[in-house]
């Protein structure tokens, strides 16, 4: 059971270190539900003062960036909520180098690795948010082949971990993070650390309920195509995209639904196929993206001759609706099916 302790400020430690393009940070940029500026501004009643330490967005340089890294792992600015952006490389199955760091030891005048910041700062945080697939579950870099061992964060900390509130790593799969959804999670996040929302409700993937309970079939603008065994074969085409490689029936994203930026977008609405980037299982159980998925060879064939058939009803009674009830007509005699009492 997480503390529930309503605090005055927080601070929001971003690192971007690991294995990543840095897209999640750019993409939340787009947020407007709320907007980063939003929080930060103080514009939103209830959330306590937010501080926001994320390099790419940060207007200090140098050690003076750094500088909120060692207050943090001195408990100086503690609550603090740990981000963790990109995925996390394996440091011990090298003989030297380094495969992500963040910063100079002061000591040594060495690069600091991503792994060792995770290590000094997880076990102090409030909470602890993995951003985007990259961090959740390893994404490209973890996909079978790789050199750096990559992984998710809770891969590396451990599934069952939980922060010092009693938290557990809390993900936000995609490639990028769609904008509104990692805020949002952060808004939640911050109302509890207020005291103004209950533990955060997540799934066995450890992502918000509220965002991946459904399926992107379920939400996307092309649904009923599919339920008539109507296929796209071509892109360019406003139909049901599963024979072109979307696994969107199984996968677990809200992006149709929500649209990408201001509602408007998302990989099917576009005419792009869903690959699965929110699934633990992507990459590599979703190649080759282009070829229709295997399951979808035996559900499309058996929805299309399904399909063909409610298509038919469906012309004949749609024939049927656009004509006008035969009493609707000019003249002296009244076939409406009305009794005149007079």
């Amino acid at each position: 059971m997480a503390t529930s302790v309503r605090v005055e400020e927080v601070h929001i430690v971003w690192i971007t270190a690991g294995l990543s393009c840095d897209g999640d940070t750019v993409s939340i940029t787009a947020a407007s539900q709320p907007s980063i500026e939003d929080v930060v501004m103080g514009a939103i009643p209830g959330l306590p003062k937010v501080f926001l330490h994320n390099p790419v967005l940060a207007y200090e340089v140098g050690d003076n960036f750094m500088s909120w890294w060692y207050k943090a792992e001195r408990g100086e600015i503690d609550p603090f909520v740990l981000v963790v952006e990109g995925s996390i490389p394996n440091e011990q199955i090298k003989q030297e180098g380094y495969w992500a760091a963040l910063g100079t030891d002061p000591i040594s005048n060495q690069p600091i690795p991503t792994c060792q910041w995770i290590d000094r700062l997880a076990p102090k945080a409030w909470a602890v948010v993995a951003a985007g697939t990259c961090a959740t579950y390893g994404g490209i870099h973890a996909m079978q082949g790789n050199p750096t061992g990559a992984m998710g964060l809770p891969d590396y900390l451990g599934w069952q971990w939980r922060s010092k509130a009693g938290l557990p790593i809390v993900c936000v799969p995609g490639c990028p993070v769609q904008p509104d959804n990692f805020m949002e999670t952060l808004l939640y996040l911050l109302y509890q650390a207020a005291g103004l929302a209950p533990m955060i409700p997540l799934d066995d993937a450890l992502r918000p309920t509220w965002l991946f309970g459904k399926t992107v079939h379920e939400g996307c603008d092309r649904g009923s195509y599919y339920e008539q065994g109507d296929f796209a074969l071509e892109y360019g085409s406003p139909k049901c995209l599963v024979k072109l490689g979307c696994w969107g029936p199984v996968v677990q994203c809200n992006v149709p639904k929500r649209g990408w930026m201001g509602g408007i977008g998302g990989c099917p609405n576009v005419g792009g196929i869903c690959i699965g980037c929110t699934m633990p299982g992507f990459p590599d159980k979703f190649m080759p993206f282009m070829d229709e998925p295997p399951g979808a060879k035996v559900s499309s064939n058996i929805v299309s001759v399904y399909g063909a058939a409610v298509r038919g009803l469906r012309k004949i009674t749609n024939n049927t609706l656009n004509k006008e009830p035969s009493w609707r007509h000019t003249g002296r005699e009244l076939t409406t099916g009305y009794q005149p009492t007079w």
